[in-house]
């Protein structure tokens, strides 16, 4: 896929980490499974990781948690 932010690079199979905040809570997910710009960074998450990561966040902001740090597992 062609990178939709810079238009120079192409994505590739990848593990980013992505950072969260909602109000006082922080949640980062790290080695999450991505498609990553060669060129630019830029990550490209599926619906399915998408999904598992913002309910993985909802449940960090429900507990009251500050800041959580989490190793994504699929």
């Amino acid at each position: 896929m062609s990178c939709v932010i810079c238009r120079n690079g192409t994505t590739s199979s990848g593990c980013v980490t992505v950072t969260l905040q909602r109000g006082e809570t922080t949640v980062i997910l790290k080695r999450v499974p991505a498609d990553v710009c060669d060129n630019c960074g830029q990550y490209y998450l599926s619906s399915e990781v998408t999904a598992q990561v913002l309910e993985r966040a909802e449940l960090a902001v429900k507990s009251g948690a500050e800041v959580e740090i989490l190793k994504f597992a699929a």
